[in-house]
Parts: C-alpha cells; structure tokens; sequence
C-alpha cells in the first residue's frame, strides 16, 4: 500500500510537469524556442523523488530560498512531535530528556562541518553566532577591522555599534561584482590591512548576489600579518562541499535554516579551540573566560524541539551529500541563466562559473528597477524572489533549492523574456 501510494505521488507530479511545460508552448507560440539542457533521466528522477520530502506549495514558485528554505516534511512532523512531548511535561522532558540530546545532535553536525564536537555551540542563527564574537572580542580603541560593504546588515550594525562604544576603527572594502579574479578579490582585503588590524570579517557567499570569495587565500594572507578571520557562512555551509577548516579561519557561523533546511531559528557557531577562553559570551555565563563552547548556549529558556529537528533536515541532506546538491544548485542557476542572457538590455550580477557562484543568480534590465520586475513575476506568473537594491546591485534575486524542477524554471525563463521584450 505504502509503495502505491508512493507511486501515484510521484506519477501525479511527473504528470502535472508534464502539462505544464506543454501549455507554456501552446499560451506563448510567439517566443522563440529556449535553448534545451538535457540532464539525464535517471538524475531528474533523483530529484523528483527529493522534491516529495518538501510540502512545496504548488500554486506558488518559490525562488527565494535565499531568505529561508523551507524545512522538509519529516522535520515539520519531527518539530510537531517534540512540540507536543514537552507540552505534556515541559520542565521534564526539556531539561531531563532533550537536554542531554543535543549531544548526539552536536557530533553530527560537527561531522559534517569536520570539526571537534567541542568547537561548536548551536544556537539560533548566523546574526547570533557572528554576534557573539563581534562583541566577545577584546578589542579596543583604534583597533582596525576590515570587512566589506556587501556584507550582511546585521553583522555590519554589529560593527557600527562597536565601532560607537568602544572606538574601534572600520575599514570598508568597496568591489566590483562578480568577480571571477581571484587576486583581485584578495587584494582588496590585503591592501587594507595595516599593523591596526585585529581582525577581518568574511562573507564567504554575498547574499546580495551570490558571489563566493576566496576565503582561504583572504585568510592565509591576513593570518601572514598576524590577522584573525571572522567568517559568516550563512550561505554556503551546507551547499558548498566544505569543511570548515577548509577556510583557514578562527571563528565562523552559519544559519540551520537555509541550505541544510533546518528549522527556523537554528544556527552554528564554530571556534578555534584555543581561542575559546579569549570570547566573552554574548550572554552571561558563570564562568564567561572558560575554554567550553558550550559557555555560547546558555540562552535561558530555548525551543528544544527546533533543536531535536534539525537532526532530520541533517539526514535528508546526508542522503543527497554536500558535493551533489552543490552540483545540482549550480546547474539550476544557469539552467535558467544560459536560456536567458543574450536577452536585450540584460545583466547579470552573478558569475556563471562554479568557483564564483552556486545556487544565487541575480539579473536585472538597464533602466528598469528590480522591484518593478520582481512584482512583475510574482503578480502575473506567482513566481516568488526578491528585489535587491544594496551597493551596485539592483536586480532581482533568484534561488532555487533541491525542490525546484525544471519545468518551474522554464517558466522563469518565460516570464523573463517576456519582460524583455
């Protein structure tokens, strides 16, 4: 029974594509036909079988995972049963039995991030990991930090309001993106060090537009002046194929709630062990010089079951592997990208090289506001992304996840040429 059901699921979907790629040609005759890829078969039915772990809403295309990715249905259920268990007895089963599991979580996560269990403290996302070091660092005034004008708002408030209390020195790094030039990108952060720098603070994906940095030559080079990294990898852990001493780095943070598809309000903060004892706790501890991770969890009271259900979102993504749902992202991004770029007026904000972007693709038209475009996909074919206006971007943002099918993007690549012409 469970595997007729099964099969009509999945016989439903490959149906529904089917048509609704066929009706694309038959409302649209006047476009001329989009260049075709060709993944194998047996690769398409990989992914349909994955996009059946996601309740994916199907009226609506979701090309903004950038934001949040949604959670798969057995987290949803994992989060509901744990909801429920602690309700029955909260302070037993919260403090008595799911306590002690996080432990278990821990070693996985710490598996896949290659890392020692006693290097990483969960939390509730990457503004709270990165949190936590921008104001556990011991700095002081006239200390310098380099970090860039496309980094995450959050992390840059952090900075500025450091920079207010305690005068320390911000040094921006201004670039021209996307970039595929490696010494380029590395120069702009070596050429601001100075015998002041204390510390660099790395966005390894720009969530703006997707572009990867070169972390590990950035950090090899500021670690030759005696330099600490900072690294905010809320976008690419989980979608590059990594691990986090890959980078090169000292401290580091993610969010759960992107690429792995954790639960909302879950995060990673990792530390180099011997540089624990040197960051204060962004909450209070009873012993806040400890050379302990877990001196970063005492947040009070906390969602144990958003805890206990990341654990699932980690084993879908085992099931797929880090290396192939890198692979699969790039190739959805220019998937569309490819059908799309030799559009009149076009640009693009993102590299179509794997070594320079992954899953984030951003395009826009000359003298049109992204907003403009970004309603125009959601209003007439419900396709949602988002608009972005931040530096020298202004272009809509689209992001596929593991869910998305090609017949989803094909009707992007519809959409936006009919915006163009």
């Amino acid at each position: 029974m469970t595997n007729r059901r099964s099969f009509i699921r999945q016989a439903s979907t490959l149906l529904g594509s089917i048509a609704l790629h066929r009706n694309f040609a038959a409302a649209y005759p006047g476009l001329p036909p989009s260049p075709k890829f060709e993944p194998s078969d047996d690769e398409e039915d990989f992914w349909r079988q994955i996009r059946q772990a996601y309740a994916a809403n199907p009226s609506i295309i979701n090309l903004n995972n950038g934001g949040v990715s949604p959670s798969p249905r057995a987290t949803m259920d994992a989060l509901d049963y744990y909801n429920r268990m602690c309700c029955e007895a909260p302070s037993y089963y919260m403090w008595r039995i799911l306590e002690e599991d996080r432990e278990p979580l821990r070693y996985n996560l710490a598996a896949l991030a290659g890392v020692s269990t006693d290097e990483i403290a969960i939390n509730r996302n990457s503004t709270e990991a990165l949190n936590s070091i921008i104001f556990g660092l011991n700095l002081k005034a006239g200390d310098e930090v380099v970090l860039s004008k496309y980094d995450y708002p959050n992390m840059i408030n952090a900075w500025r309001q450091r920079e207010k209390r305690d005068g320390i020195r911000l040094v921006w790094v201004d670039l021209d993106l996307p970039s595929e030039d490696e010494n380029y990108l590395s120069n702009a952060f070596a050429s601001k060090f100075t015998d002041k720098t204390r510390i660099v603070h790395l966005t390894h994906i720009i969530n703006w537009n997707g572009q990867i940095l070169p972390v590990r030559k950035i950090a090899d080079r500021a670690h030759e002046r005696g330099i600490e990294v900072l690294v905010d990898s809320a976008h690419a852990f989980a979608l590059l194929d990594y691990k986090i001493p890959d980078l090169g780095c000292d401290y580091w943070g993610t969010s759960l709630h992107k690429w792995l598809c954790g639960p909302f309000g879950s995060g990673l903060l990792w530390i180099k062990k011997e540089k624990i004892p040197g960051v204060w706790p962004l909450l209070g501890n009873d012993n806040p010089e400890s050379d302990s991770i877990r001196k970063f969890e005492s947040l009070g009271t906390r969602s144990f079951p958003t805890e206990m259900a990341i654990g699932y979102s980690l084993d879908l993504h085992n099931f797929i592997g880090t290396g192939r749902k890198q692979k699969r992202l790039h190739f959805l991004k220019n998937y569309w990208m490819e059908q799309v770029k030799d559009l009149p007026g076009i640009k693009f904000y993102t590299s179509m090289h794997s070594d320079w972007g992954c899953a984030i693709g951003n395009f826009g038209f000359e003298g049109r506001k992204a907003v403009e475009i970004s309603s125009l996909l959601f209003n007439k074919w419900k396709i949602h992304t988002t608009s972005i206006d931040w530096e020298k971007v202004n272009g809509v943002r689209v992001t596929p996840n593991v869910y998305t099918t090609l017949e989803e993007l094909d009707k992007l690549v519809l959409a936006i040429r009919e915006i163009a012409g």
